[in-house]
């Protein structure tokens, strides 16, 4: 996982990672700029070059996975339903979602959620990277997150 230190430069960087429970949640405004660069019925070409994309996945590699699923939102929503835009999109916002769980000490609800990526991932034609995102990266992650929420669940 990268720090923040490593976002690119024009990623807004949030003061803290929310987690619902433990930490304060943003002001409702905050990701509004970054959602708005997302054009109504946008193009695969334009979505996988979008600085909303860019701003997720930056935020999914250092930690921030609320946010995550805050700004990916917006591009999921601009993607044909059904396409492997739409899953591989999905799969990732799920994916944030699971490990926000685990950091939320709910290792169950992580494991479903794993569940939920792996059906999205599942429609992903092989050997394809919808909107540049490889799913067999997503694959590991989750693999990772299983295995991460089987010691939570074992702590208890």
């Amino acid at each position: 996982m990268s720090r923040l230190s490593d976002l690119p430069r024009d990623v807004p960087v949030p003061s803290h990672a929310y987690i619902p429970g433990r930490t304060p949640r943003h002001p409702e405004d905050w990701f509004d700029a970054i959602r708005r660069t997302v054009p109504d019925r946008a193009g695969s070409d334009v979505l996988a070059g979008s600085f909303a994309l860019r701003c997720g996945r930056a935020y999914f590699d250092a930690g921030y996975y609320w946010e995550c699923h805050e700004v990916l939102e917006a591009v999921w929503m601009q993607t044909s339903d059904p396409s492997p835009e739409r899953d591989i999109v999905q799969a990732l916002i799920q994916l944030a979602n699971a490990r926000l769980k685990l950091l939320m000490l709910r290792p169950h609800a992580a494991r479903r959620l794993c569940d939920m990526v792996e059906a999205h991932l599942a429609r992903c034609p092989s050997g394809q990277q919808p909107l540049g995102l490889d799913p067999r990266s997503l694959r590991a992650w989750v693999h990772e997150t299983r295995a991460q929420s089987e010691l939570h669940h074992s702590a208890k």
